[in-house]
């Protein structure tokens, strides 16, 4: 008896490869939303799932009735999104998702809510559509979702991603998804059907320590890693950006988790409080120097949809 992924959970967002800019009648270009990834189950109920498969509907009760909007049974890949005057905004968008306290779950909701959008349909009807081509399941999206504040659906443009990415970049916005028109979905694998363009790189590291402020009494730089095979591997400092409620989130989470340098020893320093390398959070940055360093990083923000363990180089 074939496994129905929709009743035991099974699907996987399908990944993306990095790339540069690129134009071809071959594929289509969409807006790369600064959010977090969600695949969104949906019958005659709402169940929200990150990409850990890790249940998420309670921390977005604004989404719970978006079944509604729904005109048959389906999975749903897309994103979770917060917007500020009209841009998503990461901040904002991972904040909430650290959120635990009913309240403020609530009073964010109605403040700054979130809203999904849709960007593929994996199953419909009791049925999986991976198979289909990519056009073919945009087609079959537009006619099951229906509009409103709480779900929208992606749009796209075809051939030229070389304009739409300068366009992108010039609004600082988060950069642009390339996808081949017959591409298939893939569970939980990454592929050269999907690439995405960035104005800046960002990507996921363990925090495996940090410099404290002595002026402020909170965090100077946080220390990263990322794992090659099983040995964390130093990948720097990084000072700017680390805004106070992950430095709060950090901090608590050192007073009861202290640890010993992952690193070699020319990394390890007297200074650092190091911790249990169990926190991610994600960096942006210009590019790799010819010394693998990061230049120019900034701390994006923590997340909790992502195992330490897939931080790797």
């Amino acid at each position: 008896m074939t496994q129905d992924i929709f009743a035991l959970r099974l699907a996987k967002p399908m990944l993306l490869i990095e790339g540069e800019p690129f134009d071809s009648k071959d594929f289509l270009y969409e807006l790369k939303l600064d959010g977090i990834r969600c695949l969104a189950y949906l019958d005659d109920y709402t169940e929200l799932r990150n990409k850990r498969n890790k249940s998420v509907t309670e921390i977005y009760p604004e989404l719970k009735n978006i079944h509604k909007q729904i005109k048959r049974k389906c999975i749903l890949d897309g994103e979770l999104i917060v917007t500020i005057n009209g841009i998503p905004n990461f901040f904002e968008m991972q904040r909430r998702s650290l959120m635990t306290d009913p309240f403020k779950i609530e009073l964010a909701g109605k403040n700054k809510p979130v809203s999904f959008v849709a960007y593929d349909i994996l199953y419909v009807d009791n049925e999986e559509i991976i198979d289909k081509p990519l056009m073919e399941r945009k087609e079959i999206l537009f006619n099951v979702v229906q509009e409103s504040s709480e779900i929208a659906i992606s749009r796209f443009i075809e051939e030229k991603g070389i304009d739409f990415f300068s366009l992108v970049a010039k609004q600082d916005l988060e950069g642009v998804v390339a996808k081949k028109k017959t591409s298939l979905y893939y569970y939980g694998k990454r592929s050269k059907d999907w690439i995405k363009f960035k104005k800046l790189h960002d990507k996921d590291f363990v925090i495996c320590g940090y410099v404290k402020d002595n002026e402020t009494g909170g965090i100077k730089s946080v220390v990263i890693g990322s794992y090659r095979d099983d040995i964390l591997i130093y990948q720097g400092h990084v000072a700017l950006g680390i805004a106070k409620e992950d430095q709060k989130i950090i901090m608590d989470f050192a007073s009861t988790n202290p640890s010993e340098c992952p690193f070699s020893k020319e990394y390890c320093d007297s200074e650092t409080l190091w911790i249990k390398p169990e926190l991610v959070c994600t960096v942006k940055y210009m590019m790799r120097t010819p010394t693998n360093s990061l230049r120019q990083p900034i701390f994006k923000g923590l997340r909790n949809d992502k195992d330490p363990d897939e931080c790797r180089i």
